[in-house]
């Protein structure tokens, strides 16, 4: 399997190097990553707006190694909150963040972690939209969740994410899907061990499905990330059944791949929410998109190929 490979060379600084230096890097990059700073990114939110999808934003980076690396990733998110305030489009975005951007696994982590992304959501909370924590490698999730439930103490809206090839996530699911609560549901993408996740497709889909009917049976609000077409049919199907209405959930998918779903769903009357990335620290997200789908990789070394 290339996906695991793939992860692995995600954490390599020579294999960080080459790719950035390949020729027809940059075209693939611009497929998935929205752009480099926020004046660039704001025209692909206005444009989602335009043709009535949601986004969420994240500022991609997650190589923190120092408290001050933690506080600048803070202060980006704050300067996104205030163009999206300046723009009126806070009904339109919420943002996404990863605990590692702001100093999870630094000394004293988890406090810090915590210190540094309340601002962000109270100021998120302030323009009317919310924060949701990705999920990272299964060793930061209690504390992800953790700082999770202390946050919704003050701003119940914030959510979380949690990862269906884990075998732990069915028992968070459960306990996650409580009235007020926001949770979105992925296949996950980082290496993890066979003694913590399952390794094949097909026990990773049925996990998926089990836990999806958890959230859905659950009182509180699950977002689907997927851009499988059976689980997306199969999440409606489950959504009819618990006679949610269609603003009761929402689809999420990845900016850059299937637009023309995206668009499909919104015009059904679904709630689509479009992941967009943007920043200059684009190598972890973008390595993770070619492990995710073969699909991409082949698109990658195409463009490689052709030198772009």
């Amino acid at each position: 399997m290339l996906g695991p490979v793939i992860l692995a060379a995600s954490r390599s600084d020579k294999m960080r190097r080459f790719i950035s230096a390949a020729p027809g890097t940059k075209q693939v990059v611009d497929r998935f990553i929205a752009g480099e700073t926020v004046g660039q990114v704001v025209p692909v939110i206005e444009d989602a707006a335009g043709k009535g999808l949601e986004v969420t934003l994240d500022v991609v980076g997650e190589d923190i190694t120092t408290p001050e690396q933690a506080a600048a990733a803070r202060d980006a998110y704050l300067e996104l909150v205030e163009r999206l305030k300046d723009l009126g489009l806070g009904a339109r975005a919420e943002m996404s963040v990863k605990l590692s951007m702001f100093g999870q696994s630094l000394d004293g982590g988890h406090e810090l972690a915590l210190a540094n992304v309340r601002p962000v959501v109270e100021a998120a909370a302030a323009i009317g939209t919310t924060v949701t924590l990705d999920a990272e490698d299964h060793t930061t999730l209690d504390s992800m969740f953790a700082i999770h439930e202390e946050l919704r103490k003050d701003f119940p809206q914030t959510g979380c994410v949690i990862q269906a090839y884990l075998f732990r996530t069915e028992e968070d699911a459960r306990r996650l899907a409580d009235a007020g609560s926001r949770v979105r549901i992925v296949k996950g993408a980082y290496k993890e061990p066979a003694s913590v996740a399952y390794q094949g497709k097909g026990e990773i889909d049925k996990a998926y499905v089990r836990i999806l009917k958890t959230l859905m049976q659950g009182e509180g609000y699950p977002m689907i990330g997927s851009h499988d077409p059976r689980l997306i049919a199969i999440a409606q199907e489950l959504g009819r059944k618990a006679g949610r209405k269609l603003d009761e959930y929402e689809f999420q998918m990845l900016y850059g791949i299937r637009s023309d779903e995206h668009i499909r769903l919104a015009a059904e009357g679904h709630r689509m929410r479009v992941y967009t990335a943007y920043g200059t620290d684009w190598y972890g997200y973008f390595m993770r998109r070619l492990a995710e789908k073969p699909a991409n990789l082949l698109f990658f070394g195409r463009s490689i190929l052709t030198k772009g």
